[in-house]
C-alpha cells in the first residue's frame, strides 16, 4: 500500500510540475518508477503515465491549441519516435540522458545570453520534431528540448503548455505500441498506469489554476530556471 501512495503522491507532483511548465514531469518520475518497477518497465509505465497526463493537459487547454506547429512538429516527431522506441533495448540509456541534459544547459544559456537566436519556422519544428521523437522514444521523454522549440514561437502559457502536450500525446501512443511488441505489459502494469493516471490528471488541473494566472514575462524565467535545473538534474545522474 505504502508503494502505491508514495508511487501516486510522485505521480501528483511530476504532473504539476510539467502542467505549469509543459515538461520535466516525466525526469522527476522517472526514477521513483525505476526503484519500485526496475529499468525495463519504467519507460513504457512512464508512456502510459504521460499520455494520461498529457490528455489532459491538451484537453484542458483545447481551445488555446496551435495547430499548424503541432502538425509540423508532429512531421518529423513520429516516425523517429518509432525508431527511437525500436532502439529502446540497444543504445546505452544513461549515456544519452546526460547528453540530453547538456544540449538542454548549453541551449538555455545562449539563448538568455542572446547568443543563439532560434527563428520559430518550419524547418526549426520539423527538424526539432525529429530530435524530440527519437530521443523520446529512446529514453521515456525529451519534453525539455521540445519545450526550447515551442518557446520560440511566443505563444501565451495556456497555448503553449496545450500545444506542446498535443505532441507529446500523439508521440507516447506511437512508442506504446512500438513498446508492446518487447515488453510484457501485465495485469499489475495496467493498474499502476491507472493510478498514475489519475494522479496526473489531478496533477494537471492544479497546474492549469497556476498557469492562467502568471505573466507570459515570468513565465518565461520560470520555464528557463526549470530548464536548466532538468538539464543539470540529467547530467549528473544519468
Amino acid at each position: 500500500m505504502l508503494q502505491f501512495i508514495v508511487l501516486f503522491i510522485g505521480a501528483f507532483l511530476a504532473a504539476a510540475i510539467s502542467g505549469a511548465a509543459g515538461f520535466g514531469g516525466a525526469l522527476l518520475l522517472l526514477p521513483l518508477l525505476v526503484a519500485y518497477v526496475g529499468a525495463e518497465q519504467a519507460v513504457p509505465l512512464l508512456t502510459v503515465a504521460q499520455l494520461i497526463g498529457n490528455l489532459s493537459r491538451a484537453g484542458f487547454g483545447f481551445s488555446k491549441i496551435q495547430w499548424k506547429p503541432v502538425a509540423l512538429f508532429l512531421v518529423g516527431a513520429i516516425p523517429l519516435a518509432i525508431l527511437g522506441a525500436l532502439s529502446f533495448l540497444q543504445l546505452p540509456k544513461e549515456l544519452v540522458t546526460r547528453c540530453i541534459g547538456l544540449a538542454i544547459i548549453v541551449f538555455v544559456v545562449l539563448k538568455v545570453t542572446g547568443v543563439l537566436k532560434l527563428k520559430p519556422g518550419k524547418l526549426l519544428l520539423i527538424i526539432g520534431g525529429g530530435v524530440v521523437g527519437f530521443l523520446s522514444g529512446l529514453v521515456g521523454s525529451a519534453g525539455p528540448i521540445g519545450a526550447v522549440i515551442f518557446l520560440t514561437l511566443g505563444l501565451p502559457p495556456v497555448a503553449y503548455v496545450a500545444s506542446e502536450a498535443t505532441t507529446a500525446l500523439v508521440m507516447h501512443g506511437v512508442k506504446l505500441i512500438i513498446y508492446q511488441q518487447f515488453i510484457s505489459l501485465d495485469q499489475q502494469f495496467w493498474f499502476l498506469a491507472i493510478l498514475l493516471g489519475i494522479a496526473m490528471i489531478l496533477g494537471t488541473w492544479t497546474a492549469k489554476r497556476f498557469i492562467e494566472k502568471i505573466t507570459p514575462e515570468n513565465f518565461q524565467k520560470y520555464i528557463s530556471i526549470l530548464l536548466i535545473a532538468i538539464g543539470l538534474y540529467m547530467l549528473i545522474h544519468g
